[in-house]
């Protein structure tokens, strides 16, 4: 997967604690998306994680549509020797429930979706989680979904000792005090609040990056100029994501800037003190009539022995694009499909 135009590593940069020698392995579950393709792109161009497979769940629109978004993404960045494997088209009881006012009617609204040129892995994205997990020592994989939990909670009922064998989960989703899809409850959260309330309870290590620092990620002009001077195709293709996101948040939820969630997952395994979070116990409501979806967390402080959520309560706004610009210089022109 490295492009061979990548600078080496540097050991640290501003801001940074040490980090370990050894980048931290990766899963990314998503349903691309426009914040999804960016954390795709972080994950890629980061020296800190090796992306092991990309799996897709029906969410931003349906799973055709982000499936073939998430391959679109591989191809601008030059992805290869990943796997990417379709999951879920469905919740696990409800009805589908997608989001074409803020992504569009493709789910990447903005820029010209290339054809991709990576064949799909052909085995269920819940099989491909589970044998990559398996297939390495145990606590050495993290699962970063950036979408609805379907596949994570599919994949854990199905072999139930990935609980022991996965590293932690960061998932994008939820948040502590906040909500976008009701006043309480986040999309990613409710368009399937069965399966992230089996993937919240199972007992691993989950850190939940929502809504409380992920409205703090807006790309505002200076962030959108960063970007621009990058000067490369996926850094074009990225600006072109942001323009179409800019005007869909700004009608449909009133942001003056778009707030560009997923990566702060990504970023949070690539850096935990540029997203930080505080151990607290979450559970999440599934039968609430106002509340279904909400993510309940508990505050008082300290957290109960034995406690195994967390939740990400702050942002390091300029580490944090620092990361993402950095990961786009990295990545440079090896996947540029036009100039």
């Amino acid at each position: 997967m490295t492009s061979p135009r990548r600078r080496p590593a540097p050991t640290t940069r501003r801001g940074d604690v040490p980090r370990p020698e050894a980048p931290e392995k990766i899963i990314i579950d998503c349903d691309p998306g426009h914040d999804d393709a960016v954390a795709i792109l972080l994950a890629h161009g980061s020296p800190h994680v090796e992306l092991l497979a990309v799996t897709t769940v029906v969410g931003n629109q349906t799973l055709e549509k982000v499936t073939r978004n998430a391959l679109v993404v591989a191809r601008v960045a030059g992805i290869t020797g990943v796997p990417f494997a379709a999951g879920a088209d469905r919740p696990l009881l409800r009805e589908v429930q997608t989001a074409p006012d803020v992504h569009g009617e493709t789910g990447m609204d903005g820029p010209e979706l290339v054809e991709p040129d990576l064949e799909l892995d052909p085995r269920h994205a819940v099989d491909l989680i589970i044998d990559t997990v398996m297939a390495h020592e145990p606590g050495t994989v993290t699962l970063v979904p950036t979408g609805g939990l379907t596949n994570i909670a599919l994949a854990v009922r199905r072999e139930p000792r990935l609980v022991e064998r996965v590293n932690r989960v960061v998932l994008m989703g939820g948040g502590v005090a906040v909500g976008n899809w009701s006043p309480v409850a986040e999309f990613n959260i409710v368009i399937d609040p069965e399966a992230a309330a089996i993937v919240f309870s199972a007992g691993w290590d989950v850190t939940m990056v929502g809504l409380d620092v992920t409205h703090q990620a807006l790309a505002t002009p200076d962030v959108v100029e960063r970007v621009a001077r990058v000067g490369t195709g996926p850094a074009r293709f990225v600006g072109e994501l942001f323009e179409h996101f800019t005007r869909a948040y700004r009608d449909a939820q009133g942001f003056e800037h778009p707030p560009v969630h997923d990566p702060c997952a990504v970023a949070h395994v690539i850096d935990p003190t540029v997203v930080r979070a505080v151990r607290m116990p979450i559970v999440v409501e599934t039968t609430g009539t106002h509340t279904l979806g909400m993510t309940v967390a508990d505050r008082r402080a300290p957290a109960p022995p034995g406690c195994a959520t967390s939740a990400a309560v702050e942002l390091d706004r300029e580490r944090f694009w620092d990361l993402v610009v950095d990961a786009l210089e990295r990545i440079g022109e090896p996947g540029a499909v036009r100039s």
